[in-house]
């Protein structure tokens, strides 16, 4: 069998069991491609892991793309980082369209109130696994403090407070002894800049020419999901409370409820979590223009959102062994993960107050800006789902996808007793 048929058949397979997120994904791909096939030695595998995790984007994706480009070069990368996006991107769409054709029907309210419930289980336990990993000294938890409250209270801009978690853990790092350099093979250089100027054009020509045919609803998705490709450090969940500001309260693209449906179909589902960006881009396009333009904004979502994965991919593939030994760069990674435990957690308010809460006024105070419920407003059927979620996931540890299943199922006969 051919490197590419190879890549082909072992990415097919993994694409549609990505379940559970990226560390389900890392751990099923060095499962699949390191532990059955041997594609890679352990420590070739933990540097370009570690180098994925360098990057913004969807880093199981992009790990997927350099295995496959290792494998069988740039079409393996392309294969291997398609196959592992374009299932869940299937059922994701399907959902979406669902979602918008009968999410007002009673029943299918009642089920999708019972998944943004257990959402709330879902980020808590994403807080709770990413901090025991991520916060494992007193800087650390100082970060993911200082990221809480700029967010939460002085609503700084995520793009801000990542760069400023990154800065601090690479000043942190000096003193810390450099390795010798490993050294960079010949014509790597080259390669790297023709994949660069390619990828650049495959990512940026489309939103080009967005600007000059259409400029407008189209235009601004494509230019909002390229910004949101290059700032999403620490996962989807660091990015998802900044995304639903935008889209929510800025765009008006979607509602909060709509948002949080997302996120749930996103966990539900094969591949990145970051997938909930097809649900946005069809959401956004079919309020204002029926299925196709929904249909034309999740392509536009998808392309904007995974095509820069591949230039950094390819662009950065060369240098892998070289990047991944740099302690001041694994040290911005620390940094930049451990304020994100504080700005899942903000998350994790965010969802809560919405979720629980019909009614949330905005307070300011000088520089401070403060979200709180109105507590007569409180939904007793939402916090009785999200309680529950809460036991399934969190004390029982029932998998997420069936714990969501039976709190969505539990919505629908709260509902029916109900009316």
């Amino acid at each position: 069998m051919t490197g590419l048929a190879e890549v082909t058949r072992a990415f097919l397979r993994i694409g549609i069991a990505s379940f559970g997120g990226p560390a389900a994904q890392i751990a099923l791909m060095h499962s699949e491609l390191i532990e059955r096939r041997g594609w890679l030695a352990e420590a070739e595998y933990l540097r370009a892991l570690s180098f994925c995790m360098l990057l913004p984007g969807p880093e199981a994706m992009q790990l997927a793309t350099y295995i496959g480009w290792r494998r069988a070069g740039i079409a393996g990368g392309l294969v291997a980082g398609g196959l592992f996006v374009l299932p869940g991107a299937v059922v994701v769409l399907a959902l979406a369209m669902v979602y918008a054709a009968f999410g007002q029907v009673p029943a299918v309210a009642a089920l999708f109130l019972g998944v943004q419930a257990a959402v709330l289980a879902v980020v808590i336990h994403a807080v709770l696994r990413l901090a025991a990993r991520a916060l494992a000294g007193r800087w650390h938890r100082v970060l993911a403090g200082a990221a809480f409250v700029a967010l939460a209270v002085f609503n700084l801009p995520f793009p801000a407070v990542v760069a400023g978690a990154a800065l601090t853990g690479w000043w942190m790092a000096r003193g810390r002894p450099v390795p010798p350099p490993v050294p960079v093979a010949p014509g790597a250089v080259r390669f790297a800049m023709r994949q660069a100027v390619i990828w650049g054009a495959v990512w940026l020509g489309p939103l080009a020419l967005l600007w000059l045919l259409e400029g407008g609803l189209l235009w601004q998705m494509g230019l909002f999901f390229s910004k949101l490709a290059v700032i999403t450090f620490g996962g989807a969940y660091a990015v998802l409370a900044w995304m639903t500001q935008e889209v929510v309260q800025v765009r008006g693209w979607l509602s909060t409820e709509a948002m949080v449906a997302g996120l749930g179909v996103g966990e539900t589902t094969p591949g990145p979590l970051i997938l909930v960006n097809e649900f946005v881009g069809y959401l956004a396009g079919w309020r204002q223009g029926g299925v196709g333009l929904g249909l034309t904004g999740a392509l536009v979502a998808l392309w904007m959102t995974f095509a820069p994965s591949f230039l950094w991919i390819f662009a950065g593939a060369p240098f892998v062994e070289r990047l991944a030994g740099q302690p001041r760069l694994s040290a911005a990674l620390e940094g930049i993960t451990a304020a994100v435990v504080g700005v899942i957690a903000h998350l994790s308010l965010w969802f809560a107050l919405h979720v629980l809460f019909a009614v949330v006024r905005v307070h300011e105070i000088g520089p401070l800006r403060l979200a709180l419920p109105v507590p007569a407003t409180l939904d007793l059927r939402a916090l009785a789902l999200a309680l529950g979620a809460g036991w399934l996931i969190l004390l029982r540890r029932m998998d997420i996808i069936p714990a969501l299943g039976l709190t969505a199922l539990a919505s629908l006969a709260l509902a029916a007793l109900w009316g």
